[in-house]
């Protein structure tokens, strides 16, 4: 029964983890004292409704799907949640001494890949988790977005829509980590210098994403009009460069095609990203 859940509620990410999903998934019990955080998990705030409500939950019937874990590297006995966090909250929460657990001997990558999995299954993650889970899996794991796509379930497009937004203020972030603004929102906000004012007035004045995306092209149009009459083919690929990279970006075309392109960051994390995209392709 426990087998069967857990296959149709994680999907594909368990069973790359268990390779062979015939064998019997064999649940143990582990005190909760002997559970720690996942260095990897991209989850970072959870619903306090929520949690209480999952806790009220346990409290009447257990645990019902059981933690996944693997042992700690380090601290002998112990063992690293997986997949499974708000649920060892809530039942600390709901004073439980000990809960069922699943024990995997994975490697650093396969924890990972698998919380990503395990949270974007379950809506779990808001859209920067989500999109700083993605980027770890390429920055640490030498993933490329189509590997991604695959191994995820979802479309080449909306892991490149998700990973733009990591391009945008930390300002602009936190709002939609707080859900004050949508990943609809911020994305019409990328390459624009002014995002955080304009953010600021998307939720002031409660607009739609439609109106929003009007608000930034209307920027954009008013940046491009200073530009002194570029050939639109280079406008069009200041745009593309700027979607893509999440920078404002500037090319000067000379009369005999020779010219420059320029990148501006806001912080050396950008600058990181930059490079390391250009060490990757070239």
């Amino acid at each position: 029964m426990i087998q069967n859940r857990l296959k149709k509620g994680l999907g594909r990410g368990l069973s790359s983890l268990l390779g062979d999903t015939s064998k019997k998934i064999e649940t143990n019990k582990v005190l909760i004292k002997d559970l720690i955080r996942n260095k990897f998990q991209p989850r970072k705030h959870f619903n306090k409704e929520s949690l209480e409500e999952l806790t009220n939950s346990i409290k009447e019937q257990g645990v019902i799907q059981p933690i996944i874990v693997r042992p700690d590297k380090l601290l002998e006995g112990k063992y690293e949640i997986i997949a499974g966090e708000r649920r060892w909250l809530a039942s600390q929460n709901a004073g439980l001494h000990e809960v069922p657990v699943v024990i995997l001997n994975v490697n650093d990558v396969k924890s990972l890949e698998f919380s990503i999995v395990e949270n974007v299954q379950r809506q779990d993650l808001n859209p920067i988790e989500e999109a700083r889970g993605y980027q770890r899996l390429v920055d640490d794991f030498n993933y490329n977005q189509e590997k991604l796509s695959k191994f995820i379930g979802k479309s080449r497009s909306y892991i490149a829509n998700s990973l733009r937004l990591l391009g945008l203020p930390e300002e602009v972030l936190l709002m939609v980590e707080t859900g004050n603004l949508s990943a609809g929102h911020a994305r019409s906000l990328v390459g624009l210098n002014n995002s955080v004012d304009i953010a600021k007035k998307i939720i002031q004045k409660k607009l739609s994403v439609r109106q929003s995306e009007i608000l930034a092209r209307q920027f954009r149009d008013k940046k491009f009009k200073l530009i002194l009459k570029k050939d639109t083919n280079i406008i069009d690929l200041q745009k593309d460069l700027e979607e893509k990279t999440g920078l404002s970006v500037s090319i000067n075309n000379k009369k005999n095609n020779s010219g420059t392109i320029s990148f501006e960051y806001r912080d050396l994390d950008q600058l990181d990203k930059l490079i390391n995209t250009i060490k990757k392709n070239y």
